[in-house]
């Protein structure tokens, strides 16, 4: 089958498609001994050689779905240039190598998908799949009257709007306000400059859900394998 190789790359798992798009640019990616530059490229799956790094990519013939507990002071990244712990560093029973669908901020906890499967990377972080992503937020003071209009609305942070997300009070108290916001991108920090814009400092931040997606009970550092059915929920969004 001939396909465009920033695909192959992304269902071999080595990364998602636009990772893998940018492997390819900075020359990382070789075809039949030959470093592909450009985008658009095609690739015959049974006859051509695709190395990465050196090494020859062959197709998984098993993806794994992983659900995880991220902690605050870990990485969401598969290595990191200044030696600080990654998300990888709590699944080392795993043996197929696979890589965070999106991200969480190192200062973040949380729900992540960690897979091998890189469509369904794909399908989790283009924005036009619009899924949804629920965070609880503490900030330290109450939200102003308008905030809810405002995310609906959306904000513009570093330059762009946001699409509409919700907000909504939990709980106040002495020791902060509870939010719980839903959002559908996952740009950098994206929680923290929205609720900065209206005024709020996030104090802890957590991701609870994906789609229908959530913790379940499940412990911080503590990893699970998605069930079937979640799987084929993932795959049908």
């Amino acid at each position: 089958m001939i396909v465009r190789l920033q695909k192959y790359l992304a269902e071999a798992g080595v990364a998602s498609r636009r990772k893998s798009e940018e492997f390819i640019l900075s020359g990382r990616v070789s075809v039949n001994g030959e470093i592909v530059l450009k985008l658009g490229a095609k690739v015959d799956e049974e006859r051509d050689v695709i190395e990465f790094d050196g090494e020859r990519v062959v197709k998984n013939k098993k993806y794994v779905y992983v659900i995880f507990n991220k902690p605050e002071g870990c990485v969401s990244t598969v290595k990191d240039q200044f030696g600080r712990k990654t998300v990888l560093s709590y699944l080392k029973n795993i043996k197929e190598r696979i890589y965070p669908v999106g991200r969480l901020d190192y200062d973040t906890s949380g729900l992540l998908i960690l897979t091998n499967d890189g469509e369904l990377t794909y399908t989790l972080t283009h924005p036009k799949h619009n899924v949804p992503k629920t965070y609880i937020a503490i900030v330290n003071k109450v939200p102003p009257k308008d905030a809810v209009f405002k995310f609906k609305s959306g904000i513009v942070i570093d330059g762009y709007k946001t699409a509409p997300a919700d907000l909504k009070i939990i709980k106040k108290d002495e020791k902060g306000t509870v939010l719980k916001i839903i959002i559908h991108e996952g740009r950098n920090r994206q929680v923290r400059k929205m609720c900065a814009f209206i005024g709020c400092e996030v104090l802890r931040l957590k991701r609870v859900a994906v789609g229908n997606i959530k913790l379940d009970g499940l412990k911080k550092e503590e990893y699970r394998f998605l069930r079937e059915d979640e799987i084929k929920y993932l795959k049908g969004l």
